[in-house]
């Protein structure tokens, strides 16, 4: 049988029993199959090029600091396969201390299970590299359609903005670090579909990968308090602390001084290149310029701390509950600026959160423009650190460094705006709560700080 629309166009009328053909051809869904594709396609573009931007190194530029700089390919992955003893055999923990995470040390170890029976393991550091960029890329894919699902129906193509980011494009592969923004993204997509288990455990294990996303659970907190969602907190964080046992107590009892490397190096470093701390130190401010180790880990701390406190404050006293991906942003942004480190590949944290947190491209592009300044200044100076032509001094440096702390700054102020003033925020201007905000979207509050006013 057949029927007309209101166009006069024909359509199938389904026979009784039988689904229409027309269920499977809604809009909405063509538009979604199409924003996916156009995803992966994406993604898999952007890492294409963060591998191209390696081939220098790829070639044996990687095998003296003059080249790698000089040709802004530095990597990780490839020295590390050998400082870390995978080539001559040893596991990670047990044979030979890492400096990251156990999930990280799980990665390089099945990659070098995989690339010994290639060539001979002590010289296959390319192979090694290159297997790490498939794994990677996974993990950039995830990431960019968990990031799209995120963004909410209708603005699934934001995610774009991830896929292409220039500035992840150029850091993709310095480190593991797209493995923890894939499973962040997962994780709070998860969060976003009330899989409140699962999120729990992409969370706990992303923890298990790079430590900062355990800042996220604060945020969390604040804002199920707010909302009377306290159970769902709970059941997400104790999944959290159940699968970061589950990858991390093995490695403790079996290789206890191997896996707590990571903590105490953290604590034992100094202000590394990228920190504000490093500025301070190299200016020799007065008070924060030439000081301890200790009082530098202490200063550290309070201004993070001070900061958290304003994002609860924030979080419980704002006019509108703020959005999930706004508090994520925020805490990160605020770790990073106050942090004695902030390499170059710490920008692939911050990319899904900014895209979600403000979604409009003047921001982003503004941000975009100051981390590949940031990354193409800090391979020239540190040229000219090991005494080859051709790179910068310290004044164009920390012009970079400060245009990157400066443009995530702005991001800050602006991303408080929309949350004191909801009507200036793309998403809610859109008669939407909060995409990304599962249990917490469309609940009233149960729990609001009243400041006074002066």
């Amino acid at each position: 049988m057949a029927e007309h629309d209101a166009a006069g166009a024909v359509r199938a009328t389904p026979e009784p029993g039988r689904s229409s053909r027309a269920t499977w051809q809604r809009p909405w869904l063509t538009a979604l199959a199409g924003s996916v594709t156009a995803l992966v396609v994406a993604s898999l573009a952007g890492s294409a090029l963060g591998f191209l931007d390696k081939a220098a190194c790829r070639a044996g530029a990687w095998n003296s600091a003059f080249g790698e700089f000089q040709a802004h390919c530095y990597t990780d992955i490839y020295p590390l396969y050998f400082s870390e003893k995978l080539s001559d055999g040893q596991v990670p923990y047990i044979g030979h201390h890492v400096e990251y995470p156990v999930l990280i040390g799980g990665a390089m170890q099945a990659v070098a299970w995989l690339v010994q029976p290639i060539t001979n393991p002590s010289v296959n550091g390319r192979e090694f590299f290159d297997l790490t960029v498939v794994l990677l890329t996974l993990f950039a894919l995830a990431g960019v359609l968990a990031t799209g699902y995120l963004a909410g129906p209708g603005r699934q193509w934001t995610a774009l903005l991830v896929a292409l980011s220039p500035a992840l494009i150029l850091s993709a592969f310095i480190n593991w670090d797209l493995i923890v923004m894939g499973l962040v993204a997962l994780g709070m997509a998860a969060w976003a579909a009330r899989r409140l288990v699962l999120a729990g455990v992409l969370l706990g294990l992303a923890v298990a990968t790079k430590f900062y996303p355990l800042l996220f659970f604060g945020p969390l907190l604040l804002l199920c308090l707010r909302a009377g969602r306290m159970r769902a907190f709970w059941i997400t964080f104790g999944s959290a602390a159940a699968a970061w046992l589950a990858v991390n107590l093995p490695v403790m009892i079996a290789a206890t001084t191997g896996w707590d490397t990571f903590y105490w190096l953290s604590e034992t470093r100094g202000a590394d290149w990228g920190s504000i701390w490093y500025f301070f130190e190299f200016q020799r401010w007065p008070l924060v310029g030439a000081t301890s180790l200790v009082s530098l880990n202490r200063m550290s701390l309070v201004a993070f701390c001070l900061a958290c406190v304003a994002i609860a404050m924030l979080t419980l006293a704002a006019p509108r509950r703020p959005r999930v991906p706004q508090l994520f942003f925020l805490i990160l942004a605020v770790f990073l600026m106050t942090n004695k480190v902030w390499s170059p590949q710490y920008v692939i944290w911050l990319v899904p959160l900014v895209v979600l947190a403000r979604p409009r491209l003047w921001s982003y592009a503004l941000w975009q423009v100051a981390e590949v300044g940031y990354f193409f200044a800090i391979w020239a100076y540190l040229l000219t650190e090991v005494g080859g032509p051709g790179g910068i001094g310290p004044d164009l440096y920390f012009a970079a460094l400060l245009a990157r702390f400066g443009a995530v700054l702005l991001l800050c102020g602006l991303v408080v705006k929309d949350i004191l003033r909801p009507d200036t925020d793309v998403v809610r201007s859109a008669a939407e709560d909060d995409p990304a905000g599962g249990v917490l979207a469309g609940a009233q509050d149960r729990f609001v700080l009243r400041l006074r006013r002066a």
